[in-house]
């Protein structure tokens, strides 16, 4: 299947990278998967003849002396501690960083000009490589934490402005925030509260296309306008835009789970892993950067 976050399309475990169960040709001993169309499709027939371990959907059959394929390798296949390390190393280069900015890029009034400016510049950079990312049919480790680094120095000047000129304490609320939303989503994903199918893919897709657009329109306005543009920023509307993107990043983390889930299933390569902790982090991202501007809002009214 194929994830999208909220920021950068990107490459998922899709049909075209040839895992197991995402081609349209029946399996041996098994029925055919129909997942034309549908990025969320599952095996009909018998769960159990769809195993994804009980064939190797790599392996050739032999035409000449017509020999079933062989068993399948059990090395080389992306694992739930794949995804954890991964991610783990990739949100550690950006906290270390956002740490390191936060100390070294000081936000008073004689230096929050420099500071902002160097943030801003970060922020552009790791756009531009989550954008390589993305659009790369392979993940590259090295691109993927060059852009934690980016994203990380970033965060800690924003951070760092919000939590000390704004509200005090709010860069540790927007982390615990992020947190809890994580932990959230997890478990009512693996207790079957949320379902992520078809439906759902299409209605969040909706929801963050018309929530990006929306937000863009409100940026063009504050450009040439000045002020906040239409409001979406600040005031009770935005606050209501505020929720509203958290709630779109829970259900980004949800289609993560889902890719991970099925990347696990379908024996996708190892290094795809990186690609899961990839989405993972901008998801992450996303959800803390809405609590950071959630929390301003609040603040700035009182």
């Amino acid at each position: 299947m194929r994830s999208r976050n909220p920021v950068f399309s990107r490459r998922g475990f899709s049909r075209d990278n040839g895992y197991a169960g995402f081609n349209t040709a029946p399996q041996a001993g098994g029925p055919a998967v129909a997942t034309q169309g549908n990025p969320y499709a599952q095996p009909t027939g018998n769960p159990y003849a769809q195993n994804p371990y009980a064939q190797n959907p790599y392996a050739q059959q032999d035409v000449q002396h017509g020999a079933p394929p062989q068993a399948p390798a059990t090395t080389g296949r992306m694992t739930i501690d794949d995804v954890v390390l991964r991610t783990a190393s990739t949100l550690g280069v950006l906290i270390l960083t956002a740490a390191l900015s936060w100390a070294l890029l000081p936000v008073d009034d004689a230096n929050i000009s420099r500071s902002y400016g160097i943030g801003i510049g970060a922020a552009l950079i790791g756009m531009v490589l989550a954008f390589v990312q993305s659009f790369k049919r392979k993940a590259s480790p090295a691109l993927i934490l060059t852009y934690a680094a980016f994203e990380g120095v970033f965060l800690g000047v924003v951070s760092n402005i919000v939590d000390s000129r704004i509200a005090d304490g709010a860069a540790m609320q927007a982390v615990i925030g992020t947190m809890a939303v994580f932990a959230g989503v997890l478990i009512a994903y693996k207790a079957g509260w949320i379902r992520v199918n078809r439906r759902f893919y299409g209605f969040v897709m909706a929801a963050a296309l018309g929530f990006i657009m929306l937000m863009m329109v409100n940026l063009l306005f504050a450009v040439f306008g000045g002020g906040d543009g239409l409001g979406f920023r600040s005031g009770a509307l935005g606050v209501v835009f505020g929720i509203i993107g958290i709630i779109l990043g829970a259900c980004f983390l949800a289609l993560d789970f889902k890719q991970v889930e099925d990347g696990v299933a379908y024996g996708a390569p190892r290094e795809e892993a990186w690609l899961a902790a990839f989405g993972l982090t901008l998801t992450l991202v996303w959800i803390y950067l809405e609590f950071l501007r959630l929390i301003s809002i609040l603040n700035s009214n009182d």
